[in-house]
């Protein structure tokens, strides 16, 4: 598996596990709604995104801060894999 095919299926992974949250967080949502109210009678959240923002939520995943740090490891363990496959081949 190359890095760029491991970046997908972590990216794909992360944006399954983002749809299971948002299930999860609208379960809260519809169960909050049915009875949570401030003292003067008012919903603490009047949407659901103000509880759970998905499309923030799912910005982060598809166009993330760049991690230099893990980027550079990343590249390392990738040079170092290239390098031993090479060698394996040789031998």
């Amino acid at each position: 598996m190359t890095l760029s095919e491991y970046q997908l299926r972590i990216k794909a992974y992360r944006l399954k596990d983002l749809d299971r949250m948002k299930d999860l967080h609208l379960a809260a949502w519809l169960n909050h709604q049915a009875g949570a109210t401030s003292k003067k009678g008012k919903p603490f959240y009047k949407e659901f995104k103000d509880f759970f923002n998905f499309e923030e939520e799912q910005r982060k995943i598809l166009h993330p801060e760049p991690q230099i740090k893990n980027k550079k490891k990343l590249q390392k363990i990738a040079m170092n894999l290239k390098k031993y496959r090479e060698e394996v081949k040789h031998v």
